[in-house]
């Protein structure tokens, strides 16, 4: 192999290994530019026109019976390699609506706002016996009898 050819071969290499450690972000959810925030007065703009200068919430909420509720979320997440990603900022608007449809509160929280919350990592026992792969695949050899079934 000329010497030429080898040198190109590990320079293809060192950069597809540095390009592949390149950090990648991703963006998801609705950006509210501050502007259009601006124009939501309080007490005033119905819930059809924050619909017309928002469009559509991310979510809304759970409980109708306590008014309704708009939300939008966006965030941004960057992820090395094989690493799983890292929340890099995060954005929620909150616009509640009273019964007459018109905005009562308005409201926007960041990352900081937020609470990280620990997840139980414990599991709940079953009754039972747990299998091992050759009892799934052999168990049922031999409990069916074809003598015994008159549909054969």
């Amino acid at each position: 192999m000329p010497m030429r050819f080898r040198g190109s071969l590990l320079a293809a290499a060192i950069i597809l290994t540095i390009a592949a450690c390149a950090p990648r972000q991703e963006f998801r959810g609705v950006t509210i530019e501050e502007d259009k925030l601006k124009q939501i007065q309080v007490g005033q703009t119905t819930e059809a026109q924050v619909g017309a200068l928002l469009g559509s919430p991310s979510t809304t909420s759970t409980f109708p019976d306590w008014g309704v509720t708009y939300y939008y979320i966006s965030s941004e997440t960057e992820a090395v390699a094989f690493l799983a990603p890292e929340l890099i900022d995060q954005q929620v608007v909150s616009i509640a609506f009273d019964k007459d449809g018109k905005v009562k509160d308005l409201k926007r929280y960041g990352l900081k706002d937020g609470k990280q919350i620990a997840f139980v990592e414990r599991e709940t026992p079953t009754r039972g016996k747990e299998l091992t792969v050759l009892e799934q695949l052999f168990g049922n050899f031999g409990r069916f009898n074809s003598a015994a079934n008159p549909s054969k």
